[in-house]
């Protein structure tokens, strides 16, 4: 992998005429998404970051270690293999803790096209606290059905970490990391994005709720079994998130608000 040191520019026509169409349209969703996490707050300046799969493949894009999310493009999504070696030219290296984290997750869940990890405030706080996310809201509900924690090791260098986060992870699509911070790995980037939505609202409302300092009312856990039936009524699907149902609409937010991912 090469290292820069300072932003260099890319020729983006030349990129999606080395692509093929799959390809290029999950460039312009991933760029989207993280577009997006830049846009509802939740960046922390370059330090996170999101993979999806290269259709077909087991290669995968994420993004160029020195951008912000919100200047991210199609073109600039760096694409490499599963021992992190770039598939294409790129000025730019990845987030080595990235790599690792990404890489061990595409290695095992073949059901995960994309893979979304963030350092909120508020996600934080919430895996710091030993009950880790409480049945207190209907989003919770949502995550509570498909969720799993993975015990903090420090900086995500270590590759003997991998096993021990694939193990922790198995067949969830949400991941709490004490310490850390949240990830949601799905079958199409659009679920990744609102299972993350949900979870990080979630985890809003939880740490507002402690704060009145009153005694908490959980969902029962009748409920709780039958979430997942729930959001196959509300997002119209028997798979996934229902990513799909408002995923057009926030691309037309982001038309809007922060345009030019899709270069």
């Amino acid at each position: 992998m090469i290292a820069v040191t300072a932003a260099q520019p890319l020729h983006p026509n030349s990129v999606k005429d080395q692509v093929s169409a799959a390809e290029w349209q999950t460039r312009v969703d991933l760029a989207a998404c993280y577009r997006l996490i830049a846009l509802y707050g939740w960046d922390d300046l370059i330090f996170t970051h999101i993979s999806a799969k290269v259709p077909g493949t087991e290669d995968f894009l994420i993004n160029p270690y020195g951008l912000m999310f919100h200047e991210i493009t199609a073109s600039s999504l760096v694409k490499v293999d599963l021992a992190g070696n770039k598939l294409m030219d790129s000025p730019y290296d990845i987030n080595p803790a990235g790599y690792t984290i990404h890489s061990a997750v595409h290695e095992v869940r073949h059901d995960a096209a994309c893979v979304l990890h963030i350092h909120t405030p508020a996600g934080i706080a919430v895996s710091a606290q030993k009950q880790g996310l409480l049945p207190l809201s209907q989003q919770s509900l949502f995550v509570l059905a498909s969720l799993a924690y993975h015990q903090y090791e420090g900086v995500a260098l270590n590759h003997e970490e991998k096993a021990r986060l694939q193990a922790d992870l198995g067949n969830a699509n949400f991941l709490i990391l004490p310490n850390h911070g949240l990830l949601t790995a799905f079958g199409s980037i659009a679920d990744a994005f609102l299972g993350m939505f949900t979870l990080q609202r979630a985890c809003e409302i939880q740490v507002m709720a402690q704060s009145g300092g009153a005694e908490l009312i959980h969902i029962p856990r009748q409920i709780l079994d039958g979430a997942r039936a729930m959001i196959a009524g509300v997002m119209k699907t028997s798979s996934g998130m229902g990513g799909a149902l408002p995923w057009p609409a926030l691309l037309r937010k982001l038309d809007l608000q922060n345009p030019g991912y899709r270069d």
